[in-house]
């Protein structure tokens, strides 16, 4: 599954993590993306989201 959503094109980060004694390593932030079936256009599709636009209601989701 691709790691981007199609609504707000949100995609994986890269940043630091950093420990207790703070020796620094890189490492990735992916977002929380699942494909769910939504409305396109008046039909249902499947695509794949970020949980974040579908708890704001950026899609009408399809059960």
């Amino acid at each position: 599954m691709a790691r981007r959503c199609e609504i707000c094109g949100k995609r994986p980060m890269s940043g630091s993590q950093v420990s207790h004694s703070h020796r620094v390593t890189k490492r990735k932030f992916n977002p929380n993306i699942i494909k769910v079936r939504v409305l396109v256009n008046g039909s249902p599709k499947k695509i794949n989201i970020c949980t974040k636009c579908l708890k704001s209601g950026k899609v009408t989701r399809v059960i």
